[in-house]
């Protein structure tokens, strides 16, 4: 389950995305999740939004069997520290997850994530379990990142530069490492 958080940045989600259509896991989300991403970019702009739109759409379009929804009446059940993540842990579990991908480790406990069979991974983390198994496909996903981050900003990005920025250091080290070995 991705959490809206790591879908927002656009390098995050673009290596989390990429590693999905290579066929290295299933995504999953929730139609709040994804409104919850486009409000979010908001605060870019009216053109920013309607590209995150687009993308939602697109999103949908490549995984439609990523999209689980829950009736509130079937989340009551579940308990966060941040009621307003319930439907992420509930979408998580309904969703048959082995994860929740996510920044805000506060806002789901371990413990109660495990009496749900299902452990939370922040994105860095999650890529590099990822790249464990299959380094060359990972490292091919970003280097396609990278190249699209170049032609789109200017900027000469490496891996390592640019998965830093993107709050993923340690995959970005371990793809430089493993593209210069």
């Amino acid at each position: 389950m991705l959490d809206a958080c790591v879908i927002y940045p656009t390098v995050m989600r673009e290596v989390l995305l990429g590693c999905a259509k290579a066929g290295l896991y299933e995504p999953r989300w929730s139609t709040r999740i994804l409104e919850e991403w486009v409000r979010a970019t908001a605060k870019l702009g009216a053109d920013a939004q309607a590209i995150a739109g687009a993308e939602r759409a697109k999103m949908c379009a490549d995984w439609p069997a990523a999209l689980v929804d829950v009736p509130d009446a079937q989340q009551a059940r579940f308990w966060l520290p941040d009621p307003n993540d319930i439907h992420v842990l509930a979408s998580a579990v309904v969703g048959s997850c082995d994860v929740i991908v996510t920044v805000n480790a506060q806002d789901f406990p371990r413990n109660v994530l495990a009496d749900e069979g299902l452990r939370r991974e922040d994105p860095d983390a999650f890529l590099r379990g990822l790249f464990g198994k299959d380094p060359q496909t990972v490292s091919d996903v970003v280097q396609g990142v990278v190249a699209e981050a170049q032609r789109l900003s200017g900027d000469n990005w490496t891996a390592r530069s640019l998965l830093k920025k993107a709050r993923m250091a340690r995959l970005g080290k371990a793809v430089e490492g493993y593209l210069s070995a």
